[in-house]
């Protein structure tokens, strides 16, 4: 079975990385698998064994998502946005896929609604329509307004015959943060939680009892980085791995590193074996995406979320809440954040020890195989 992902990540790579989890799954099941990314490139996420085509990149300027900037920080000109519609309608023509599944839009990414819209539409046409299929998280941007819920139902409706739903209903139904109609239900998929294998203790204890921060890539995870360096100083006996992301991550370092001093700090790159170093960490320090959560939950790591919030962003305020009464995580708000309150978070945590490790309903990359292929079986 030939299968076809679309992603475009704006801010983070939390949809790139959860899109190629579900890519993996699919090679694993021996089906061809095509990635179309139309986000800034990231290379430190695997995608091995997929196909994987680059559109001209995209992100947002910061939080504002209707504002889209090129790779060089350019506002992308109708031009730009023509050549990657056109180069994503030729790559669902010549893929020509038996599965197609697109993140997070129509419930999000209403900016980029005529290169999508035209993909839907080029699939519809081919000899032999693709299963169609919608890919979301968990928790959703809510509506600002009812019209909007009500398009992107009556896309779904046009277009898709499913919407895979990567969470249990039992612990966060779609409900918690968007409108959902008798219609609408009735093409929701619950995969459960779409995540890598549980990772292992790093082989060399890269990380071991070591307090790690991560905060994305850009500006976004700034505050969180300048509150580490204030509370590693209120915390000397303990070593604080910053970890940055993003493109500029080595002007942010050499920027972040003349704020250490002598705070028991160390600065690097995001890295490929984060995931492996949770297991052996003290602490773990970061915003509460879905992949971030789901990583802290997998790795029983006491853990401080300071929930992304600038703008009108209250998704993973949504999931803080959803999970803050497990034992050894807090939830620290953005407007509380500072040297001496992350200090005093991460003591807490640390003293409630590390939390027994969740081991179910992890598979939802593997069931969204199983639905696919189930559907396409009725085709």
């Amino acid at each position: 079975m030939k299968v076809m992902i679309v992603v475009t990540h704006l801010l983070g790579t939390g949809h790139l990385s959860r899109a190629l989890t579900l890519g993996r799954a699919f090679l694993r099941a021996g089906h061809e698998t095509f990635v179309v990314t139309g986000g800034m490139p990231a290379p430190q996420l695997d995608s091995s064994g997929m196909t994987l085509l680059g559109l001209p990149p995209l992100r947002s300027d910061g939080t504002d998502f209707t504002r889209l900037l090129t790779q060089s920080g350019d506002v992308a000109d109708p031009a730009y946005l023509e050549a990657r519609e056109a180069a994503l309608v030729e790559a669902v023509q010549s893929f020509a896929p038996d599965v197609l599944i697109n993140e997070l839009f129509p419930f999000g990414r209403r900016s980029l609604a005529s290169e999508f819209t035209a993909a839907l539409e080029a699939a519809h046409a081919l000899p032999r329509r693709p299963v169609v299929l919608g890919s979301i998280r968990d928790i959703l941007a809510p509506p600002s307004k009812p019209s909007k819920a009500e398009r992107a139902e009556e896309i779904v409706c046009r277009f898709y015959d499913g919407i895979l739903v990567h969470s249990d209903p039992g612990i966060v139904s779609l409900e918690v943060s968007w409108p959902v109609s008798d219609r609408l239900r009735e093409r929701l998929f619950y995969t459960g939680f779409v995540a890598p294998e549980a990772p292992a203790p790093h082989p060399d204890a890269v990380g071991k009892d070591e307090i790690l921060v991560s905060a994305g890539g850009g500006s976004v995870g700034r505050p969180i980085f300048h509150a580490a360096i204030e509370a590693a100083r209120k915390m000397p006996n303990r070593r604080w791995r910053l970890l940055v992301g993003g493109q500029d991550a080595p002007a942010r370092i050499e920027q972040l590193q003349k704020l250490v001093g002598d705070a028991p700090v160390s600065l690097e790159p995001v890295r490929p074996d984060f995931r492996q170093m949770l297991p052996l960490a003290a602490a773990s320090v970061s915003m509460c995406g879905y992949n971030t959560a789901l990583d802290i939950l997998q790795s029983g790591t006491p853990a401080v979320f300071v929930p992304f919030d600038d703008g009108k962003e209250v998704e993973q305020g949504l999931r803080g809440q959803s999970l803050s009464d497990l034992p050894a995580i807090e939830v620290l708000p953005s407007k509380k954040l500072d040297g001496t309150a992350l200090a005093q978070a991460v003591a807490a945590v640390m003293s409630e020890g590390p939390r027994p490790v969740s081991t179910k309903g992890f598979d939802g990359a593997d069931r969204s195989v199983e639905i696919a292929c189930s559907l396409r079986g009725r085709a």
